[in-house]
């Protein structure tokens, strides 16, 4: 039984997407090890969103070899798709699989290992009529017809309490920075019944909580035939909320146009949908937005924000922001420092821009020094901890429904935490307290600066 190590970078669909790997691994008779562990095959699940993100893509191609010099070491997913040129030639690397054949895996390497044949599985000839090839500098895209692992399905996940599942893949957005439709091409969407029958299958595992994730969430269902994201989202959701065993449902990241009121409203009604929204900003300056290419404005966001609090009252409000964008001037970063605090977020990602060869950001006129991006990335980073804080303190001394997921010890005694229905850590040490189980709790204190001690 050969032995292999498995090892993701990247997003929430890199994960889902390596989880259904290993599955698949160990459906064929492979044995998984820790990838610190010396192996007979090493899989790195790779992430190009940005140059240090290939930089890391490379580090971990590179650890492995030196793991286990005789291995066969494969290269996965984005950095592959964005330049498998430049991949072929390290040395480190004995076979690259590009984003739209990871279900193929098995297949893939025992091919490999009986012809040793190394060709770039970038193609899938048999399954796709056209292929749409779309050169930017090195970068090529393939556009798919079906989204990766469509015929899969997850049967368990590295998280014991919360799934994560990919219902769509591929972005039309085209930002100035991002390289991401490059590499995961056009919008795909997996078609309702296959997403409830992975749900199905995993509640009866004894998950709980499940995560819509995707690429592009707010595009699900734009590939359908009625063309309409909105619509096919709410729907799936209202079949999502009524299946028995599911208690929870978060959806991973939206974009602010689709955020519509009928949408939201519809949203309002289903009563397993956590209070937790991640709307993806970027940038709170207008100038700044258009250069990203983000197609909205500040005001269109801050009204899509009231009307989530309008129909979620109390709810969490999470965001991406990058600073250090090509031409962001000490006044555009000012008026996103005043936007954020209107906008009064539970937590912010905070990004220092990075460029991307590839990408039209990266040829870009008025590029930020380094140490300017950090000087206003720290500036973000005391704003987010201010702003965190004073959400989690609202919480005090209200009840709060708490999926427990893990142990840690703190100050010597033991807590099992878990979040909130909004996304807020809460621990406790009482005997009723477990892993997947669920309770009312009442915070009554700061256990550390991002858990409250419940009762």
């Amino acid at each position: 039984m050969k032995t292999i190590a498995l090892h993701n970078l990247g997003c929430k669909v890199n994960s889902y997407e390596v989880d259904i790997m290993q599955q698949l691994l160990q459906e064929s008779g492979y044995e998984i090890v820790q990838f610190n562990q010396k192996a007979d095959i090493y899989v790195i699940n790779t992430c190009s969103v940005t140059n240090m993100a290939d930089r890391k893509s490379r580090q971990m191609l590179h650890k492995a070899r030196k793991l286990n010099p005789e291995a066969i070491v494969v290269a996965v997913g984005c950095f592959v798709q964005a330049d498998a040129r430049e991949a072929s030639r390290d040395e480190a690397i004995d076979l690259l699989i590009g984003n739209n054949r990871k279900k193929d895996i098995v297949e893939i390497l025992e091919q490999y290992m009986e012809t040793g044949n190394a060709d770039l599985y970038l193609q899938e000839e048999e399954e796709v009529r056209t292929y749409l090839r779309k050169t930017l500098g090195n970068t090529t895209v393939v556009d798919v017809k079906k989204a990766d692992f469509e015929d899969a399905k997850m049967e368990h996940t590295a998280e014991h309490t919360r799934a994560y599942i990919k219902i769509q893949d591929g972005c039309n957005r085209f930002c100035s920075y991002c390289i991401i439709p490059y590499t995961r091409g056009g919008v795909r969407s997996r078609r309702p019944e296959l997403v409830l029958d992975e749900i199905r299958g995993l509640v009866s595992a004894g998950y709980k909580e499940f995560v819509l994730t995707g690429i592009h969430i707010s595009s699900y269902g734009l590939d359908f035939e009625q063309k309409n994201p909105a619509l096919s989202l709410s729907s799936l959701l209202k079949e999502i909320n009524a299946l028995p065993g599911v208690e929870r449902i978060r959806i991973g990241s939206f974009e602010p146009m689709i955020l519509q009121e009928d949408f939201v409203k519809e949203l309002s009604r289903l009563d397993k949908l956590c209070p937790h929204f991640h709307i993806s900003l970027q940038s709170g300056c207008d100038a700044t937005l258009k250069r990203m290419n983000r197609r909205y404005d500040t005001g269109e966001y801050l009204s899509r924000v009231k009307l989530l609090r309008e129909y979620f009252p109390g709810c969490a409000i999470t965001t991406d922001v990058i600073v250090g964008f090509p031409g962001e001037t000490e006044e555009e970063f000012a008026e996103t420092v005043a936007f954020l605090r209107e906008v009064s977020f539970f937590e912010m990602h905070i990004f220092k821009y990075s460029r991307r060869k590839g990408t039209r950001a990266d040829v870009m006129e008025h590029q930020i020094p380094e140490e300017i991006k950090q000087k206003r990335s720290n500036v973000l980073l005391e704003l987010e901890q201010e702003m965190s804080a004073s959400y989690r303190a609202s919480f005090m001394g209200k009840a709060l429904s708490v999926l427990l997921e893990e142990k840690k010890t703190i100050g010597g005694t033991e807590y099992w935490i878990g979040h909130s229905r909004e996304y807020v850590k809460v621990a406790c040490n009482g005997k009723e307290c477990g892993e997947n189980q669920i309770l009312t709790l009442v915070p009554e204190a700061f256990l550390e600066e991002d858990v409250l001690l419940g009762k």
